[in-house]
């Protein structure tokens, strides 16, 4: 097994490296001038030139591209002149929230999609099945933000049961804590209770039409163990699938939901940065949301194998 995760973290390396120069290009081609925010608008044309040569934007725009990269494989995302920190501490200050929010909002959707899919592809065709379909169409259709919106209205404006913003350190008050990521998390699982379902489902009806469901049934099991133990678990890879590739666009929810219930996570420092022309926060936030998204990957890889010993037999 750890040559297999050896192998797929070496084939992350030309795809950190692709991301590195979109990041890079995308910063600078948006525009302004970093080395003039950091100086200030009162600052003469001399200190602005100062301030740019020590960030090294005064090089050409290849020779910044490759000490960054190599910056990068040294574990040094760079340093934010603008916020005279570190891009990297600086980003783990802020990725707790956003975790907290994504894991908390993909409990959520799993606890809520697995069993309607379950439950649809059951009752296949009929009432229930109609009403799961239903609602998974609405969520599809419902953006995060939009969502977040609506549950603030009702839970915060007219219920007065959740708070409307902010965040709580877990250590501090727990309960807050947990009150505090409710709402985001509802937000953020809407859509991937939607495509979870859809596609528990689907596998889940394959499943029920197979031989070895019709051999367990004629051995007198009872109907949820039928489910859940043969039919679920033969079912589960192209679940694992959807939710490995879900967790990605949920992290990407997370941050357009942090703004709206202000959350000080990954989502903030990204606006911030944007709108301080904070080119090395930016390109440093893009290659460790890529990181993740590799991380993210490479588990549900290694989970393939534990749900299927096919599959562990010939990776590993």
């Amino acid at each position: 097994m750890g040559r297999y995760v050896g192998k797929r973290l070496l084939s992350a390396i030309p795809v950190l490296f692709i991301v590195g120069i979109i990041a890079f290009v995308l910063s600078h081609l948006s525009g302004g001038d970093p080395a003039r925010v950091v100086a200030g608008n009162d600052a003469t044309q001399a200190q602005v030139e100062a301030i740019r040569q020590q960030m090294g934007l005064n090089q050409s725009l290849p020779i910044q591209l490759w000490q960054w990269m190599i910056n990068i494989f040294h574990g040094n995302l760079g340093y934010s002149y603008i916020l005279g920190e570190q891009v990297t501490p600086t980003i783990l200050s802020h990725i707790f929230p956003t975790l907290s929010v994504a894991l908390f909002g993909e409990a959520i959707s799993l606890v809520v999609a697995i069993p309607l899919g379950v439950l649809a592809a059951d009752k296949h065709g009929r009432i229930a099945d109609k009403i799961v379909l239903a609602f998974a169409t609405l969520t599809t259709s419902l953006p995060s933000f939009l969502a977040g919106l609506l549950l603030m209205i009702v839970f915060v404006l007219q219920l007065k049961l959740l708070p409307a913003s902010g965040f709580v350190d877990p250590n501090e008050d727990f309960a807050g804590y947990f009150s505090h990521l409710i709402l985001p998390g509802v937000s953020v699982a809407t859509l991937q209770i939607a495509i979870i379902s859809r596609m528990t489902r689907s596998s889940m009806i394959d499943a029920l039409g197979s031989d070895y469901m019709r051999t367990a049934s004629a051995k007198g099991l009872t109907r949820s163990r039928q489910l859940w133990v043969h039919a679920f678990k033969n079912s589960s890879i192209p679940i694992l699938t959807i939710i490995g590739q879900s967790f990605g666009e949920l992290i990407a929810g997370a941050i357009v939901v942090e703004t709206v219930f202000d959350v000080p996570g990954i989502g903030q420092l990204v606006v911030n940065s944007i709108l301080r022309r904070d080119y090395q926060m930016i390109q440093g936030i893009m290659i460790f949301v890529a990181l993740v998204f590799i991380i993210v990957n490479l588990i549900t890889d290694v989970l393939y194998a534990v749900v299927d010993p096919r599959i562990r037999e010939r990776s590993f």
